[in-house]
């Protein structure tokens, strides 16, 4: 017997949600599990971490500044994330050993806040910061720029941003996942940035990382099909040239990367909802 990703209980009678989706896992379609498609109740747990995550952000923007270091930074996040009666997903993860990911210019992400990282004139910086709330997850990043930097890393910070923008526009109900990292290529390619292939967005919600991955460079098969209901970050991370990342060796945690040829890096994250219309913005 071949074991369906998409059931309903025994007993019970399908819907026409249920067999439109089941139509097309017969046709060969990877389907999404029923735990992928969120509950009422459940996007709102979701809805109300995604305010506290987007809170944290705001604070960041207001308070970044030349001089500060990143683990002041971090201390920001924490505070005002528990001020809310809220938990930093990061903190503690897999040994990851802080609140929030700070990732200036040539780290791509899952920079480590530090004493002694202290921002620059010029520098960019993204701040990734996932937020759970009562049990539910929300992930965003954004970008900062320090003072004035120069054309090329301006041009970036924007291009990126415009390629989640086309990335949540390629997101339709009833398309397929794949269509996002498609677009998101073909308008990274237009300035000759690399489009990382080692890390990808997620779907998020009940845990910090679940089905389905989303990549952001075009792929052979066009993978999962999204529907009303799931819960998803795209997180593009652009690379001003090759698309090849490592892991710093001189990282003791095993956690920050970092581009090959180390010129600097961008990346935007929302965490979206998938509805009928298209998709909405829970985090940002």
């Amino acid at each position: 017997m071949v074991k369906r990703r998409w059931h309903c209980k025994p007993g019970v009678q399908p819907t026409e949600f249920d067999k439109k989706i089941m139509h097309l896992e017969n046709q060969g379609v990877l389907v999404p599990t029923r735990q992928l498609v969120k509950t009422p109740e459940q996007i709102e747990g979701i809805r109300r971490s995604g305010v506290v995550n987007t809170g944290v952000l705001d604070l960041i923007e207001k308070e970044i500044h030349e001089g500060m270091s990143t683990l002041e930074i971090d201390k920001l996040c924490r505070e005002y994330c528990e001020a809310h009666g809220a938990i930093p997903a990061c903190l503690n993860y897999e040994g990851f050993p802080m609140s929030v990911c700070t990732s200036i210019n040539e780290v791509v992400c899952h920079g480590i806040p530090k004493a002694t990282d202290i921002l620059e004139e010029g520098d960019i910086i993204n701040v990734d910061f996932t937020t759970i709330l009562d049990g539910y997850y929300a992930d965003a990043s954004r970008m900062f720029i320090i003072g004035e930097t120069t054309p090329e890393k301006k041009q970036l910070v924007e291009v990126t941003k415009e390629c989640l923008e086309i990335g949540m526009e390629a997101a339709k109900p009833w398309g397929f996942v794949g269509e996002i990292g498609k677009a998101i290529e073909k308008h990274a390619k237009k300035y000759h940035y690399g489009v990382v292939r080692d890390l990808c967005g997620h779907g998020v919600g009940l845990k910090f990382h679940e089905e389905p991955e989303v990549c952001h460079f075009a792929q052979k098969h066009p993978g999962m099909l999204l529907v009303p209901g799931m819960v998803f970050t795209i997180e593009p991370m652009i690379n001003m040239g090759t698309w090849e990342v490592f892991v710093d060796a001189d990282d003791p945690y095993g956690w920050e990367v970092i581009t090959e040829d180390e010129k600097p890096s961008a990346q935007w994250e929302h965490t979206l909802l998938m509805t009928e219309h298209g998709v909405e913005i829970l985090s940002h």
